[in-house]
């Protein structure tokens, strides 16, 4: 675990809002250098505190207007089920999230769809025919916000 002062806070805050960010422009908004700020940004991504960029894609204008979370409980317990559903799920280009949970279920999925009769489709054509799957409870998100979380 590394040590974060407040500047190491702002500088996360800053780039979980826009990764993009130069260290020119970081230094500008937090008052330090461009070297100081690069600096900065080196040794947190040299700790693995920054994992790299990633890029938000707005799935509804590629036509996905539909986000269902689906809790999937397998019928067989085991390690061959296990990576069997998990191979076969990951081949589902719908499913966009993969999460190894406990609890009621054993999965958690994030799944895009155009709208919910398409949702329907890949739910009786594709994810209920992987091998395992039991029981599946499926919720519809409305609204999302997304946080930055605890930074230190």
């Amino acid at each position: 675990m590394i040590d974060l002062d407040d500047t190491d806070r702002a500088i996360l805050r800053a780039l979980a809002g826009d990764g993009t960010l130069s260290a020119g422009e970081l230094g500008r908004r937090l008052g330090l250098s461009q070297p100081a700020a690069w600096r900065r940004v080196r040794r947190l991504t040299e700790a693995g505190v920054l994992k790299g960029l990633a890029v938000e894609v707005d799935r509804e204008k590629l036509g996905f207007g539909v986000t269902v979370f689906l809790g999937v409980k397998l019928a067989t317990k085991g390690r061959v089920s296990l990576e069997d559903f998990e191979r076969a799920v990951q081949a589902i280009p719908e499913v966009q999230v993969v999460q190894h949970v406990l609890g009621l279920f054993d999965y958690r999925l994030r799944v895009v769809a155009r709208d919910l009769s398409d949702f329907e489709r890949v739910l009786r054509r594709r994810i209920m025919t992987l091998p395992g799957v039991g029981n599946v409870e499926a919720n519809v998100l409305l609204t999302e916000e997304r946080r930055p979380g605890p930074l230190g």
